[in-house]
């Protein structure tokens, strides 16, 4: 199960990266074209996450979904070259050590 809610992490990261494209349009046919795309990533995210909150205890499940700040923040760095400093970082490698301690209960 711990496994699936990574691949939801995954997902809805995704959905969230394409938001932020979205946010990067110019013009507001690519605007929406992104919206829907992210919608519908968000959409599958969300079922498949109902799935995971019939097996697992909300208390174990939800504090994993800290990975979709990992996602995001490595994401945002290889497509828009945004920086990740020290601090983020140090945060992400602490929220990666979190997870693997929850994941270990579940």
């Amino acid at each position: 199960m711990t496994g699936l809610v990574i691949l939801i992490c995954i997902i809805t990261s995704v959905g969230q990266l394409c938001q932020k494209q979205a946010a990067l349009q110019l013009h507001r046919r690519g605007y929406l074209l992104w919206m829907i795309v992210s919608v519908i990533i968000l959409g599958i995210g969300m079922l498949l996450w109902l799935v995971v909150l019939q097996q697992m205890p909300v208390s174990v499940a939800y504090p994993m979904l800290s990975l979709n700040f990992v996602f995001v923040g490595l994401g945002a760095r290889f497509l828009w070259r945004e920086r990740l400093n020290g601090t983020q970082i140090i945060g992400t490698l602490l929220i990666v050590s979190g997870v693997a301690v929850m994941g270990s209960y579940a």
